[in-house]
């Protein structure tokens, strides 16, 4: 699958700009790269520099001069894709921009697939599949949370969880089939006991690692936070207070929301999204409880739920309120569930004291005056465990990972229940196979089929 041929593209975003960056890489890259460079300095040639160098110089075709450019040398494998690969900034200009690269492309090039200088850094061993798939995440990285999970995963986090773990199980792989070799003579080449701890070893490691895909994908892509309660209670008036910015439709007239409404804001470096539902109220209107159901299954698959009540009326109905808590805790078991009293400045502070030390961890804010708001936030991120994140664990995001961790645990719990049963080697050994297989389609240790690298790596941009 390795290619000799030379890719080009522009590697920065399309459109005028300063400057722009155009990619070169290919065995030939510095060969024809250097046919149509004139340095200012002369008689100087790109063939004869050192790796990492940078040269300062035009592009001409034909005694035309396409642009001043600054010219860097990377000679392989020292380069980001293991091959030549030589990078030409030139000027922004969009004009200027397709001219180079049309120049080259009719002079030994061909232009890049979309992710194929990764794909070739990939294939000449310079990163692993996992890492290779950071870097299309570090690219979309748009916290601080989701940035720093990315690039512990480009340098090899998950890698270096399993990678031992998977040196190990293929050395008792290796025994337990050098003892299928030798069957007639009842020999056992493999520790059974160390197996079993390895074993067990591997099972936690699985098992924490396929634990924390569901913090890491809501990290990754938002946090989602539903915020749910009866109509007119300040539901769109909380999330606009929260994004700074009238997105939703606020009206005294009951039930004006009757769609979900999302967007994302980032709060101490971690990114939530947001999602004001239908007001919640018996109602005979078909719109609006479709509205509602929404509301529910919107409060179902979020991570967190902010239960907002009014305030003069949590006052008036404290009995029933609290009965609804309890209800809603029951609904959404495994929810975390924010209890917020909005227009908390129509009570007067001794009701507001008076309604905290009857609700635990209530909140009191007006979404109107924007006051509580900074303490709505600070709870939001109190709520959100970023302690893996602080002690660098690894924190699996990736979709395709998951599913294989997933299909490694079921091979290696086979395996578990194999050794239990004291069933024949040969038989746990096919478990022990297909344990090491989805492992290795994690970094791509295995024959990496040739259409899974083409799904994975079209996702990429060009020129990366």
């Amino acid at each position: 699958m390795i290619k000799n041929d030379t890719i080009i593209a522009l590697a920065t975003p399309a459109g005028v700009g300063a400057i722009a960056v155009i990619r070169l890489s290919g065995e030939n890259a510095i060969t024809i790269a250097d046919a149509f460079f004139k340095s200012i300095r002369k008689g100087k040639t790109l063939k004869n520099q050192k790796s990492h160098t940078i040269h300062l110089g035009h592009i001409v075709d034909n005694n035309i001069v396409l642009d001043e450019v600054l010219v860097s040398v990377f000679k392989n494998p020292n380069s980001y894709t293991g091959e030549n690969v030589v990078e030409i900034s030139c000027h922004g200009s969009s004009y200027i921009q397709q001219e180079i690269i049309h120049f080259f492309l009719q002079n030994g090039c061909r232009m890049a697939d979309n992710g194929e200088f990764t794909m070739r850094a990939f294939l000449n061993g310079k990163m692993d599949l996992s890492q290779a798939e950071a870097v299309a995440d570090v690219i979309a990285s748009n916290s601080a949370a989701s940035h720093q999970m990315a690039i512990q995963q480009m340098r090899g986090g998950i890698t270096n969880e399993l990678k031992e773990l998977r040196g190990q199980l293929l050395d008792f792989a290796a025994l337990i089939e050098l003892e299928l070799d030798f069957s007639g003579e009842d020999v056992e080449f493999a520790d059974r006991t160390r197996f079993k701890e390895l074993v067990s070893k591997i099972t936690l490691v699985l098992k924490r690692l396929i634990d924390s895909f569901s913090f890491g994908n809501a990290m990754k892509n938002g946090i989602p936070v539903a915020i749910i309660g009866e109509p007119n209670v300040g539901k769109s008036t909380l999330l606009n207070a929260l994004l700074n910015e009238e997105k939703a439709i606020v009206s005294d007239i009951a039930g004006t929301t009757r769609d979900a409404i999302e967007d994302e804001i980032i709060i101490d470096g971690v990114a939530f999204r947001f999602i004001d539902t239908a007001g919640i109220r018996e109602t005979k209107d078909v719109v609006e409880s479709i509205g509602i159901k929404k509301a529910y299954e919107k409060a179902e698959n979020a991570q967190l739920i902010i239960f907002l009540v009014n305030s003069q009326k949590f006052r008036e109905e404290n009995t029933a309120f609290k009965t609804e808590i309890e209800t809603l805790k029951k609904r959404f078991e495994n929810k975390r569930i924010l209890v917020i009293a909005n227009k908390s400045d129509l009570i007067s502070s001794d009701e507001a004291t008076k309604l905290q030390s009857e609700i635990e961890n209530l909140i009191l804010l007006s979404a109107k005056n924007k006051t509580g708001i900074d303490t709505l936030k600070n709870e939001l991120t109190s709520l959100v465990n970023i302690g893996a994140l602080s002690n660098n664990e690894t924190i699996v995001t990736n979709s395709r990972h998951f599913e294989a961790l997933n299909n490694a645990l079921i091979a290696i719990t086979s395996v578990q229940q194999g050794i239990d049963l004291e069933i024949s080697t040969d038989l746990f050994s096919i478990d022990i196979r297909e344990c090491l297989r989805h492992l290795g389609a994690i970094t791509g240790d295995y024959d990496v089929d040739k259409d899974i690298l083409g799904h994975i790596f079209s996702n990429f941009c060009i020129g990366k």
